[in-house]
């Protein structure tokens, strides 16, 4: 009677834990199931009260532009005029396709002089030689943003590119202003941000940035007035890339995870330096 009483109580114990094992593993999968995942990368554009939505390699070619802008001390109208044409030409994606020979964000022609096509397919580069040929047309900030575009283009339809006056208007406000760009993606939890890369294309685009990196992962830069915007706007479109998982400057900040809630206020940044890391 002893051995069929605890044979009993051990063939309960194993039912048991059997039932309480496959409870758990039926627990988890639900909650695999169930758990909401982290939203694709993405960013937004939001100005005016507006918010225009882009892919991560839309928003870092229009940071790129307004880089390449600052860089050469550009009025906004300028910055205006290139989004308008990037936007009719190819939708701010850099193409390795086009009409006839005609590739990257502009459209440029390797046939018509504008580079070759390794060369045109570099956004700095292919931005850098549009704003060389916008500043070679006469009062271009004073003329009608589909006039001055065509001046530069010679498209077939240069009244194509008149249908992006506001928004790239918008845009050229955005990439210059406090907090209005952001993009988001989930970091892992052992990345680093690749300082070294990200200051080399960042000196590409802006030119000589004051500042410090290398510690820790970490960059910063002293930039002021707007173009310290257009720096932090290049490093939030740029932050997959780099592996940038937070941004700050002038008690905003930004955090790649959190990202899609756009610039946060942070007192305890700095408004002399950009940091990031």
């Amino acid at each position: 009677m002893r051995t069929s009483y605890t044979s009993t109580i051990v063939a309960i114990l194993v039912v048991a834990a059997l039932i309480g094992g496959l409870a758990y593993a039926g627990f988890r999968t639900y909650e695999r199931l169930t758990a909401t995942p982290p939203p694709p990368p993405a960013c937004e554009v939001s100005t005016a009260g507006q918010t225009y939505d882009l892919d991560t390699d839309q928003a870092a070619i229009a940071a790129t532009i307004a880089g390449v802008a600052a860089r050469r001390h550009l009025p906004r109208q300028a910055l205006t005029i290139a989004y308008a044409t990037a936007l009719q030409e190819s939708d701010l994606q850099n193409l390795d396709y086009g009409d006839r020979d005609s590739v990257g964000v502009f459209q440029q022609r390797p046939s018509q002089g504008w580079g070759t096509v390794a060369q045109i397919e570099n956004p700095v580069y292919a931005t850098t030689r549009f704003f060389e040929a916008l500043a070679k047309v006469p009062k271009y900030t004073k003329l009608p943003i589909a006039v001055a575009a065509q001046d530069v283009q010679h498209s077939a339809d240069g009244s194509a590119y008149g249908q992006y006056d506001y928004v790239a208007a918008q845009f050229a406000a955005a990439f210059t202003s406090r907090g209005d760009v952001w993009c988001w993606y989930t970091p892992t939890a052992t990345q680093h941000a690749d300082v070294t890369a990200a200051e080399q294309d960042m000196r590409a685009t802006f030119g000589p940035l004051a500042g410090t990196t290398g510690r820790s992962a970490k960059m910063s830069f002293d930039v002021h007035g707007d173009e310290a915007w257009t720096v932090a706007g290049w490093l939030t479109t740029h932050a997959q890339e780099y592996e940038i998982s937070y941004v700050r400057y002038a008690g905003y900040e930004w955090k790649a995870a959190a990202g899609s809630m756009g610039w946060q206020p942070d007192p305890g940044s700095d408004s002399n330096s950009i940091v990031a890391g």
